[in-house]
């Protein structure tokens, strides 16, 4: 299972991020959207040299992506991106955008179980359904909020390639919140 984690949007913080970045995460995704452009760019940079092993990803700059050489995940109002500039991930709230998606290298379905502020959520019976009917191949896949450890188990499926999270790996140890998901 692929582990992605999300900056929680309170900013660069070296001291934060350093834990995370260590914890075994398989995927950091940067979504800071106050930061000026150089903070940025210094914190995609930071990380590529703290965690090379790491798969990064920066929410809604594909500036720094290009320039910085990594994902771009480009959230829901984002202007389309020529295919093969840079890894894209793109959000799926509904399966009706599965046709304008499925040519991201990555999607995060959300919400799938309850998360402030997100909408209704899919919930495990509708997200099975939803991969059930998809190719064995295209993007890589993954659960998007209210996902933690104990709910992780609802949610397998051999089409979901992992999942990603916010407050699990930011409000408890990440290192623990690692190994829990990978028990799961």
């Amino acid at each position: 299972m692929i582990l992605l984690a999300i900056t929680p949007g309170l900013g660069f913080d070296r001291g934060r991020w350093l834990p995370v970045l260590h914890s075994g995460v398989d995927g950091f995704l940067i979504r800071e959207k106050e930061l000026s452009l150089r903070t940025l760019l210094d914190a995609v940079r930071w990380c590529q040299d703290t965690a090379p092993e790491v798969s990064l990803w920066v929410a809604g700059r594909l500036d720094v992506a290009v320039t910085a050489g990594c994902g771009l995940h480009a959230p829901e109002a984002h202007p389309d991106v020529e295919p093969g500039l840079v890894p894209l991930s793109r959000p799926l709230h509904g399966e009706d955008q599965w046709k304008l998606r499925n040519k991201a290298d990555q999607l995060l379905i959300s919400p799938v179980f309850p998360s402030p502020g997100k909408g209704e959520p899919w919930g495990p019976e509708r997200l099975h359904q939803f991969l059930d009917g998809l190719p064995d191949s295209g993007p890589r896949l993954h659960a998007l909020g209210g996902v933690d450890p104990s709910n992780a188990p609802l949610i397998r499926h051999p089409r979901l390639a992992g999942i990603a999270a916010i407050r699990p790996f930011w409000e408890q140890d990440p290192a623990r919140t690692v190994a829990r998901f990978r028990e799961a």
